[in-house]
This record gives C-alpha cells, structure tokens and sequence, in this order.
C-alpha cells in the first residue's frame, strides 16, 4: 500500500510569486528582487545669473544688461563691453547691442543653460523715409524671427538708455513702405513664445 506523497512547504508562495510577476509582466512592470535605488531626479539648468566676467586688457568698459534665453523665458544678463573711442550713432549702439545677442554664450551663462534665438546674419538699420525718427529696420520680416529673438531685441534694447519713449523700440522688417510696430517688454513676450505673434501696436 503506497503512502501518500508528503507535501512540499512553501510551494503555494511560490506559486503566487511565479503568478504575480506573470501579471507583472503583463502589465508592462519590470520586476526587480531588490529594492532600486534611482537617484535623484534630473536636475534642470539653474538659470542663475551670472556676474558679468572681467575683461583682460578692456580700458575703457561698461556693463550693460542683454536678455538672453533660459527655461522657456528671456531673462536680463549683465555683459562687459567695451565702450567706442568716438562717438557712435544711435543705430550703430543699437546694433552692438544686437551683436552681444548674436555671440555665442559665454562659459558662465552656458553653464548655467542660458542661450541666444537671435540669428548672427540679422541686420539692423536706421529708419527708412516716412518712418519715425526713432524706427529700427531689420533684416530679415519680424514674423519670420524666432519668437524668442524678438523679445530678446525688444526686452534688450528697450531696457538700455536706447530706448525710446516709455520704455520701447520701434521696430520695422526690410519691406519697402511697411509699417513699423512699438513694442514693449512685456511679461508675455519675455515668457510666452507664441506672445510675439501679436506683440507690438502699429506706427501710424
């Protein structure tokens, strides 16, 4: 007479584990026999804003403020830059303002993820007959800009001593006989893409 067979412990757990991690599995969860330890969650750039850097052999130096991009928003960045020997237009200022927005960033702005939207071919001229006295004429239509370069060239030359009245700039594209807009450095250009679409009232 055969005895019956003894029960192996633990074969029910077992069971359960093998048919848990088959649910696992099929719910697209990746099993693991220990506990993970993933770190820390990626960190994003600071954006903190660096001191403007000396100038080896710079005489005659100021600081002025550029916006540069970081974190989806145009944010005011102290540059050394060397000040003209002579006296200089205010379309010829305007456009060395332009060109600090058309360098690379520098090491410390880099690392802290700031960047530049403004394209280093843009051209910037004075105004054009008809125009008021203080317009700028770019080179290339405003529309076709990258939304955050606008607002780099607005925030930038509307917060220098260039500005013109309230605080704004007169801005126009290269088409003969178009009208030009005032713009202002708003919160909405300064943090919102899209915001530039729309951006600026119309010089009659």
């Amino acid at each position: 007479m055969s005895r019956p067979r003894p029960r192996t412990p633990g074969r029910p757990a077992a069971a359960a584990a093998v048919l848990l991690a088959v649910l696992a599995a099929g719910c697209g969860i990746r099993t693991t026999s220990v506990p993970v330890d993933a770190g820390p969650a990626p960190s994003r750039v600071s954006c903190a804003v660096p001191e403007p850097e000396n100038s080896p052999g710079v005489t005659d130096a100021q600081v002025v403020q550029v916006y540069l991009v970081c974190g989806m928003q145009t944010t005011p960045v102290p540059r050394t830059v060397q000040v003209r020997a002579r006296a200089a237009g205010r379309t010829e200022q305007v456009r060395e303002l332009v060109a600090q927005l058309q360098r690379s960033v520098l090491g410390a702005e880099a690392k802290a993820g700031f960047a530049t939207a403004v394209p280093g071919t843009l051209e910037v001229e004075g105004p054009a007959p008809g125009d008021p006295v203080d317009a700028l004429r770019l080179g290339q239509p405003i529309e076709d800009l990258p939304s955050f370069a606008l607002a780099q060239i607005v925030c930038t030359v509307a917060g220098s001593a260039l500005a013109s009245p309230g605080h704004s700039v007169v801005l126009g594209g290269p088409e003969a006989g178009s009208k030009v807009r005032r713009y202002t450095c708003t919160p909405d250009l300064r943090t919102r893409p899209q915001a530039a679409d729309t951006a600026g009232t119309e010089v009659s």
